[in-house]
């Protein structure tokens, strides 16, 4: 079987009142796109589980987690001005991190040799002490570290999501055996994400940061992908790729300035997707994050399962020259990691 798909309706229970971009109708959107639709060898379809304290306690403080379930469970309200909960949200929540954590859990073991797991809320903005941006339990950054315990020597994480990935940055920068890769617009939400962010202590080098300029569309993405992401990947053979996977890059979304297409998603994931077969036998896992258009996002998501799902990559697509100003952004995160301990950013450059 080449895709595991985990998703369920229980997701739609995390509901704000009055209009929230991070809303219900996200997954109802993909679901529609899905619904009838052969996705290449998707052959399964699997329901969510919630994650045990275990799990969460390798990434995040037990004081966190007993202060978050004691103000969310069973209860509604706002953790800060961006992120909601209501009765259903803990209950949800621990949902989304079980899903992330068997997808990654099931591609380890070879249930299946790709997975996504469809969640929500997102994750990528929770720290290891905090709630932040939408996000209360950092779903990739729980898998990764669950992927790990159950043997995998290497992880690596691309977070293509339009906003940085701070929080799954923090968890893991000082950790190599982590390889954090970001793909962002910057500057912007979060504030993190610049290039000279590249790890610390034993883990500088394993932190990369690709910070794209307001309008950067298809080329642009693929431009930092085949320079910086994919040859970091080859030089680090990870046992298993995880991908924050928003859409939020996305022409039509309301909380960004980005300009990448459908065919730009699908051509994105059709690189990781051949980095993934020559470093750890195809071993690859996405996990939904943002997107909050809903046409895009579920256009987006569709682009990137059908690569998953396909028997083997397809080919690459070149969609155009970069612009000028991605090019200084990718030079720039080259340049930051010229003299790092671990230089997986500079794996590409002779």
């Amino acid at each position: 079987m080449d895709l595991r798909l985990i998703e369920d309706a229980l997701f739609d229970r995390h509901r704000a009142p009055g209009d929230h971009p991070e809303r219900p109708e996200r997954l109802q959107a993909v679901r529609r796109e899905l619904t009838g639709r052969a996705l290449g060898g998707a052959s399964d379809w699997m329901a969510p589980r919630m994650a045990i304290d275990d799990e969460l306690r390798r990434v995040h403080s037990g004081s966190y987690l007993a202060e978050l379930e004691h103000t969310v469970r069973d209860r509604s309200g706002w953790l800060d001005a961006d992120t909601y909960f209501n009765e259903s949200t803990w209950e949800v929540a621990m949902l989304a991190a079980g899903a992330v954590c068997d997808a990654a859990l099931g591609v380890l073991a070879g249930d299946s040799r790709t997975a996504a797991a469809l969640v929500r809320p997102p994750g990528h903005h929770a720290e290891a002490d905090r709630a932040m941006g939408f996000c209360m339990l950092n779903n990739v950054a729980i898998a990764a570290a669950a992927a790990r315990a159950a043997g995998a020597e290497r992880v690596a994480v691309v977070d293509w999501d339009v906003h940085h990935g701070n929080g799954t940055q923090h968890i893991f920068e000082a950790d190599p055996t982590v390889l954090f890769v970001s793909l962002h617009q910057h500057p912007f939400y979060p504030g993190t994400g610049a290039p000279t962010e590249i790890g610390r202590d034993e883990g500088e080098g394993a932190t990369i940061n690709v910070g794209l300029p307001a309008g950067c569309g298809d080329a642009d993405y693929l431009f930092a992908m085949d320079r910086v992401v994919v040859p970091a990947l080859d030089a680090y053979r990870p046992d298993l790729i995880l991908v924050s996977a928003g859409f939020d890059a996305a022409a039509a979304d309301p909380l960004a300035s980005m300009m990448v297409s459908a065919d730009g998603f699908r051509a994105m994931a059709a690189r990781l997707r051949s980095a993934a077969d020559r470093s750890c036998e195809g071993r690859l896992c996405a996990a939904l994050e943002g997107g909050y258009d809903l046409g895009a996002l579920a256009a987006g998501a569709r682009a990137a399962l059908e690569v998953l799902a396909s028997p083997k990559a397809p080919e690459s697509e070149d969609l155009g020259p970069p612009s000028q100003l991605a090019e200084r952004a990718v030079f720039a995160t080259l340049q930051a990691h010229r003299d790092a301990r671990n230089r997986w950013a500079n794996a590409g450059i002779s």
